[in-house]
């Protein structure tokens, strides 16, 4: 997603992991290359941390892992492949403290004798963003602190970047691009604009018709788990996720949609139903005006909407189900009908509802202007780089944007004292105000050990359902609001090829997989900055895009999310190394593509804790009927600590968390003892 960042149960919509018989085993182990190392890198999936017990005792030590850098070389986390995104050593002790464990082990903090003007909580955008905002009302020597439990920057803003032989390729691990669903407020345009980046520039950056000119476009790949067949159609309307809507073909232009549906490993009956959706209009709800058809739409999944009042057969679900993971995380099973109107899903021509926002519509699905788009071939990192640049220039060279996007930040100096420090491997487990609300003293565990610093104020840019794990302090209310949030689990693989002559031979460039263990496979958006080039030729190396968002088809939306949640932890790099190999080889296997010789480096990121939750009109009443909104309750500060994520938007954009920091510094900045009181973020 623009500021935001995804899989399967078979045949509704969240397929499970490819299974395998012990006696095809080894044969498959062979044939899709799992025996072999895929790049000369370590896949660092973490090293048990050895530590002193100073901490924790040496069971629960023992659980405890860390990325580690290849041997004689500095730290950079950009290049690690493997398991990313938050890997093994990340989560542990904030699992235990959540648990109830943490504090039961866990021995006095040791006081760092450091004291900061502002201590900031998670270094992701959001976080990143409240730093630059305090220190340009506070001065440019004020002392701040950012901590983080992860081993790279940007929180989900994440890049990768891979080496083939002489040549980098960069990839994007989490947060897309610069984009929203509605225009940037002032404050989120002002900051993308102070840091040197000309959204006006994406026309240039872009090769827009790359993969058009070489006769490619997008596909559908039907799996045998779901539809009995694997078989790869190119899409019969172009579009997003295979321009599987309701459009038409261009004046002039023959209907694709027969020849596509014909061979379709569908029933007939499926055949015959998705047919009348895309190609005739129909009003499935005569006789009631437009605000009673979109009420009515608010308080149906499309699922139901398909079935009950479209009359549509049950087969038709499997072929729609997956249409709207890149955005919500969930099947049509979980999606309102009217959300689905808005994102351009057939059966609603015949309607004719007017442009107008419905009750409880979905942010991502209203009608309506969206904000400048950019994509950075890291996504939204090169933002999270331009800040960290600004707040510790040492850490990261040049200062415009194609310098810093193109530039390799030295980690080693994040840490090195000065104005502005950040401190990775750092989880946060306890914040609260000392000396009668006069300070807020932070304490945090690194490297086996607990350590504590002060600071005049705190700023909680992490994820809100842990922060009343953090400060328990926090009026019960608060605390209840901050953990309605469900984070929606998401994953971003990242596949580097040898070249992409399969793809180019079968003439597809982007394929909706919607029975697949990832659900979009994407060949890299060709884009130009700096020095940077992308793969133009079919026989140059690529990085492919694949996404899966995990989710129980059924449920209601947050249990979804919780349930995928526990599934990403569960499930090893083994296994989605497995499937990566098994997906692309059945999509590809006829144009010659060869997961042995053609996969080069895997990264997969991993985010158990992805998109903040957007409310939903099925499953949250006060979003569809009115009321107060959990989020607001949720960010109110409290002493001298404030809440910035884009949680506390209830929307999963990077706008919303430049937007959440601006707010947050601001609350603290009126404080009577702030530094730069009055002064504006």
């Amino acid at each position: 997603m623009g500021g935001r960042v995804a899989k399967r149960v078979r045949g509704s919509g969240c397929p499970a992991a490819v299974p395998l018989t012990n006696s095809r085993l080894s044969v498959r182990r062979k044939e899709l290359g799992l025996h072999r190392a895929i790049t000369r890198r370590d896949f660092l999936n973490g090293v048990a941390l050895t530590v002193s017990g100073a901490l924790l005792s040496p069971r629960e030590a023992l659980g405890l892992r860390v990325a580690e850098a290849p041997l004689g070389a500095a730290p950079y986390p950009p290049a690690l492949t493997g398991l990313r995104g938050s890997p093994d050593g990340s989560f542990e002790v904030a699992h235990a403290l959540r648990d109830g464990m943490f504090w039961e082990t866990a021995r006095s903090a040791a006081d760092s004798g450091e004291s900061y003007d502002l201590v900031v909580v998670g270094a992701g955008i959001s976080g990143l963003a409240a730093a630059w905002y305090f220190r340009k009302a506070a001065g440019p020597s004020a002392r701040i602190l950012i901590l983080d439990n992860h081993d790279d920057f940007g929180g989900h803003a994440r890049r990768n970047e891979f080496q083939v032989g002489r040549r980098t390729l960069i990839g994007y691990g989490g947060t897309f691009a610069i984009d929203s669903p509605a225009p940037y407020s002032a404050a989120a345009s002002a900051l993308v604009a102070e840091l040197g980046v000309d959204v006006a520039r994406w026309e240039h950056m872009f090769d827009r018709g790359l993969y058009a000119r070489l006769g490619m476009g997008a596909a559908v790949f039907f799996d045998r788990e779901t539809f009995g067949a694997d078989r790869l159609l190119r899409a019969p309307v172009a579009g997003g996720q295979g321009g599987m809507g309701g459009a038409v073909s261009g004046k002039g232009a023959a209907d694709p949609w027969p020849a596509f549906l014909a061979q379709a490993p569908l029933s007939e009956v499926a055949r015959r139903d998705i047919g009348r959706l895309v190609r005739e209009p129909t009003d499935y709800l005569p006789g009631l005006d437009d605000g009673s058809k979109k009420a009515g739409l608010a308080r149906m999944s499309y699922a139901d909407f398909l079935v009950t009042s479209a009359g549509c057969h049950p087969d038709v679900l499997p072929f729609f189900q997956a249409r709207p993971h890149s955005l919500y995380g969930l099947g049509i099973d979980a999606v309102s009908a009217l959300d689905a109107w808005g994102l351009g899903l057939p059966g609603f021509a015949g309607l004719k509802l007017s442009s107008t926002v419905g009750p409880g519509m979905g942010l991502d699905a209203r009608p309506g202007q969206r904000s400048p788009f950019l994509h950075f071939p890291d996504g939204n990192a090169t933002l999270a780089r331009l800040l960290v640049q600004r707040l510790i220039p040492r850490a990261v060279p040049g200062r415009r944007v194609d310098e810093v996007a193109m530039g390799r930040a030295d980690y080693t100096r994040l840490d090195e004292p000065g104005p502005a420090r950040l401190r990775l491997n750092s989880t946060v487990v306890r914040v609260r105000h000392v000396g009668g609300a006069a300070a807020v003293e932070v304490g945090y565990a690194r490297g086996g050990q607990l350590e504590r610093v002060r600071a005049q104020s705190c700023v909680l840019a992490c994820w809100s359902s842990v922060i009343p794990y953090l400060c328990p302090e926090l009026p019960q209310a608060q605390r209840e609001a901050l953990a309605y949030e469900t984070k929606v689990p998401i994953v971003y693989t990242n596949v580097v090829l040898r070249n992409w002559t399969s793809f180019h031979a079968l003439r597809v460039s982007q394929a909706h997989c919607p029975g697949s263990f990832h659900t979009s496979v994407d060949l890299d958006i060709p884009v130009r900055v700096g020095s940077y080039r992308p793969a133009r030729k079919p026989e140059e190396p690529i990085v492919v895009h694949m996404m899966r968002t995990p989710c129980l088809p059924g449920q209601p939306a947050r249990d979804q999310h919780r349930a995928g949640r526990r599934e990403l932890f569960a499930t090893s790099f083994a296994t989605f190394e497995r499937n990566v190999r098994e997906q692309l080889a059945r999509m590809l296997g006829a144009s010659g593509f060869d997961p042995v010789r053609d996969v080069l480096a895997l990264t997969v990121n991993r985010w158990p804790h992805g998109y903040a939750y957007q409310y939903n009109s099925l499953w949250d009443p006060f979003w569809v009927d009115g009321g107060a909104l959990p989020c607001v309750a949720a960010r109110q500060p409290f002493g001298r600590i404030a809440i910035a994520n884009s949680d506390a938007a209830a929307y999963a954009y990077t706008d919303a968390a430049i937007d959440q920091a601006h707010r947050a510094v601001g609350e603290l900045l009126r404080h009577p003892a702030a530094p730069g009181r009055g002064a504006s973020p």
